[in-house]
C-alpha cells in the first residue's frame, strides 16, 4: 500500500485521470498495461515501473520499451524532451532561430505500440508546438548522422532515438549538445532536473501530426547525406586503388539502417558495392536472424557473413551494428579460417593507418607534435606506444564516446589536429566530421586500408603483426558477467575498496602483486602523489582499474547500458619482448585470478557471458 503513496505513482495516476477525457492523447497499449497491474494489486511490479525514474547514462537515455517512467515510452520521451525545451531555452537566447535535429533507427515494439520513428515524432512535436524549427528526417539515419546534422546545420542540439546494439526489446534517447558531441555533466544533470519540474504534457505535445503540418520542420536528409558523403574524401587516400582493385567484400547492416549509407560510402571512396547479406539487409525490429543484434560477439552473430563471403571468394566482412556507429571486421586467413579482429586490434591498424597517411600527405611545415589520438581508459594502450615512438600525444579519457567527443572539439578549438579516436567496444572515428564513433566512416576506411595492404602483398592480420612487433605487443581480453541484482554488483565492488581491512584495497591478487590502483567512482588513485585521480570521478557507475608489477592493467566497472560487469585486461610489452605465446598464457592465468578473487561468480551468482 505504501508503494502506491510514492510521488511517481500519485502523478501517473493524476496523469492518467487529468487526461481520461482525451483519451486519445495516450498511448492506448502502455495505458492498458498500467491499468491491469493497478486492477490487479501487481504492487510490486508497479513500483518497479513507477517508482524510479530514467536517468542519463553513458548513452544518454536506455531502457526497456514498456509502460512506466523506467521505461522508454510515449510519455517518457515527451516528458524528456520538454525537460530539454526548458533546458536549452535558458541556455540559448537564439534557440528559436537555430533549431533542433531528431533522428531516428528503425526499432519497434507492437506490445508497447513504441517505434523509434514514433517516438522521434513526438520528440518533434514538443518542440514544433513551441515554436522551435526541427530538423526531422524523412527516414531513418545512422546515429552519426544526428551530430553531424547538429554542427552542420548550427542547431543548439539534437536527439537520436536508438539503443543501438542493445536487445530487441530496448530503445534509447541519445542526445547531443551544440558542439556535436553526447552531453556531459553539467548539461545532463540539470536536464534531469528540468524534467522533474515539467511532468505533465504540455498542449501539443502529443500532435505528432505538427511534423508533416508545421511549417518550422525541415527535412535534412539530402543536404546532410550529401555532405557527409564529401567529407568522406576527406579520408580517401587512395582512390586510384579502390577503384581498380578485385578484392570484394560483404557487409552486414544487422538488420538495421546501415545498407543504404555504406552502400553510399563505398561509392564515394571509389569502390564496387560491397556485397549485402540479404537476410540481413533490410531494417528488422526483431532481429530476426541473430540470437544479439551486436557484431562484437563475434563469429557467433557473423554466421551468415561468413557464409555469403565464402561463397562470393570475398575475403573480408565488415559488419556495422542496427544503428550504424560500430564496426565489426573479420577476414579469411590462408588456412581457410576467419579471424574476427577485437576492438582493441582494429584500433591498432586504424591508429597505424591514419598517422601513416597523414606523414604521407602532411604539408613541410605540419608539426607531429600537434597531432592527437585518444581512446577510453579501458581501451588498449597500442595507441600510446604508437604515440610515444612517433612523436604525437595519446590521451585518455572516461569510458564513452561522450568524453571522447568533447575533448576532441576542445582540443580542435585549440588548433591541434586529431586524427583517430576509439573504444574497445569498436567504436572508431575516423577524422573529426562527426565527434562521435561511426561505423559508415570506419567501413569504407577499412576496405581502403585492406586494398593498400593487397597492394604490398599484405592482409590486415598481417599487418597487425607488423604493428605489434614495431611498437610492442598489446595482447588484451574483454569480456563480461551478467548480473540482474543491483545489490550484488554494489557488494562486489565495496568488498573491493574494503578487500583486508576497511577503507583497503586489495594489494595482490592470487600470486600477482598489485603496484596501483584507480578507483574512478570515489577518485582515488594510488599512483598520484596526492592519491586522487587525474581523470574525472564518475558515481554514476563503479569502475576500478588494477596495475599489475607484471605490466598487465585490468579494469572492471559495470555498464551504463545492459546489466553487466564488464572486465578489461591487457598485457602491454615492449617490441624486444616479442614472445606472443609468453603474454597471452600470462594474460589467462591473471585473468582467471581477477575472476576467482575479486569477482566470484559461483558465490555472486553471476551468469558467465554465452559465447
Amino acid at each position: 500500500q505504501a508503494d502506491l503513496q510514492n510521488p511517481y505513482v500519485i502523478k501517473y495516476r493524476y496523469l492518467l485521470t487529468h487526461f481520461s477525457q482525451s483519451s486519445i492523447l495516450w498511448n492506448q497499449k502502455t495505458k492498458e498495461q498500467i491499468e491491469s497491474l493497478l486492477q490487479n494489486g501487481k504492487h510490486k511490479e508497479l513500483r518497479d515501473r513507477l517508482c524510479c525514474r530514467l536517468t542519463f547514462g553513458t548513452a544518454g537515455l536506455r531502457s526497456a520499451m514498456g509502460a512506466g517512467f523506467c521505461y522508454i515510452n510515449d510519455l517518457t520521451v515527451i516528458q524528456s524532451t520538454q525537460g530539454i525545451y526548458k533546458y536549452l531555452e535558458r541556455c540559448f537566447s537564439d534557440f528559436k532561430q537555430r533549431g533542433f535535429v531528431v533522428g531516428y533507427d528503425t526499432r519497434g515494439q507492437v506490445t508497447s505500440n513504441c517505434s523509434s520513428k514514433k517516438l522521434a515524432k513526438l520528440t518533434a512535436a514538443v518542440l514544433l508546438a513551441k515554436d522551435v524549427p526541427v530538423y526531422f528526417f524523412s527516414t531513418y539515419v545512422p546515429t552519426p548522422f544526428v551530430p553531424y546534422a547538429v554542427q552542420q546545420l548550427k542547431a543548439v542540439a539534437g536527439v537520436m532515438i536508438t539503443a543501438s546494439h542493445n536487445r530487441k526489446e530496448d530503445n534509447g534517447y541519445k542526445v547531443y549538445w551544440e558542439n556535436g558531441a553526447q552531453i556531459t555533466s553539467p548539461h545532463d544533470k540539470e536536464i534531469i532536473k528540468c524534467i522533474e519540474e515539467c511532468v505533465e504534457p504540455w498542449n501539443g505535445s502529443w500532435n505528432e501530426n505538427l511534423v508533416d503540418t508545421s511549417p518550422l520542420r525541415q527535412d535534412p536528409l539530402k543536404k546532410i547525406c550529401d555532405c557527409y558523403m564529401e567529407d568522406l574524401k576527406k579520408i580517401c587516400y587512395h582512390r586510384e586503388l579502390n577503384v581498380q582493385t578485385n578484392l570484394k567484400f560483404v557487409h552486414t547492416s544487422f538488420h538495421g539502417v546501415g545498407h543504404d549509407y555504406v552502400q553510399l560510402a563505398f561509392k564515394t571512396f571509389g569502390f564496387q558495392p560491397p556485397i549485402p547479406v540479404p537476410e540481413q539487409k533490410d531494417p528488422d525490429p526483431d532481429f530476426s536472424t541473430v540470437k544479439c543484434p551486436n557484431p562484437e560477439e563475434g563469429e557467433s552473430v557473423l554466421e551468415l557473413s561468413l557464409r555469403l563471403a565464402e561463397k562470393e571468394k570475398a575475403r573480408v566482412v565488415v559488419a556495422t551494428d542496427p544503428d550504424a556507429d560500430r564496426l565489426a571486421v573479420a577476414e579469411q586467413q590462408e588456412n581457410g579460417c576467419w579471424k574476427v579482429f577485437t576492438g582493441n586490434e582494429l584500433a591498432a591498424l586504424f591508429g597505424w593507418w591514419m598517422f601513416s597517411r597523414w606523414k604521407e600527405n602532411c604539408s613541410e611545415d605540419a608539426d607531429v607534435k600537434n597531432v592527437y589520438m585518444l581512446a577510453t581508459t579501458v581501451s588498449s594502450k597500442i595507441l600510446r606506444a604508437i604515440a610515444l615512438k612517433e612523436g604525437f600525444h595519446f590521451e585518455e579519457t572516461l569510458p564513452g564516446f561522450k568524453w571522447i567527443g568533447s575533448r576532441v572539439k576542445n582540443l580542435l578549438d585549440s588548433g591541434k589536429e586529431v586524427l583517430f579516436a576509439f573504444e574497445e567496444s569498436i567504436g572508431f572515428m575516423c577524422g573529426t566530421s562527426v565527434l562521435d564513433k561511426d561505423g559508415v566512416s570506419a567501413a569504407v576506411v577499412i576496405a581502403e586500408m585492406a586494398t593498400y595492404l593487397e597492394s604490398k602483398n599484405l592482409t590486415l592480420a598481417q599487418k597487425l603483426v607488423e604493428i605489434y612487433e614495431t611498437y610492442g605487443y598489446h595482447i588484451s581480453k574483454t569480456s563480461y558477467f551478467l548480473c540482474y541484482d543491483p545489490p550484488t554488483i554494489k557488494r562486489i565492488f565495496e568488498k573491493l575498496r574494503n578487500f583486508d581491512a576497511p577503507e583497503s584495497y586489495p594489494k595482490c591478487c592470487g600470486i600477482y602483486n598489485i603496484l596501483h590502483v584507480r578507483d574512478i567512482t570515489t577518485g582515488y588513485d594510488s599512483s598520484q602523489p596526492n592519491k586522487k585521480s587525474v581523470l574525472p570521478v564518475s558515481k554514476s557507475s563503479q569502475m576500478i582499474t588494477f596495475t599489475f608489477q607484471n605490466g598487465c592493467v585490468a579494469t572492471l566497472r559495470t555498464s551504463g547500458t545492459e546489466p553487466k560487469i564488464k572486465y578489461y585486461a591487457e598485457m602491454c610489452a615492449l617490441p624486444e619482448q616479442s614472445d606472443r605465446n609468453v603474454l597471452e598464457e600470462e594474460l589467462r592465468k591473471l585473468i582467471e585470478a581477477l575472476i576467482e578473487n575479486f569477482l566470484e561468480p559461483d558465490k555472486n551468482g553471476l551468469v558467465w557471458r554465452s559465447v
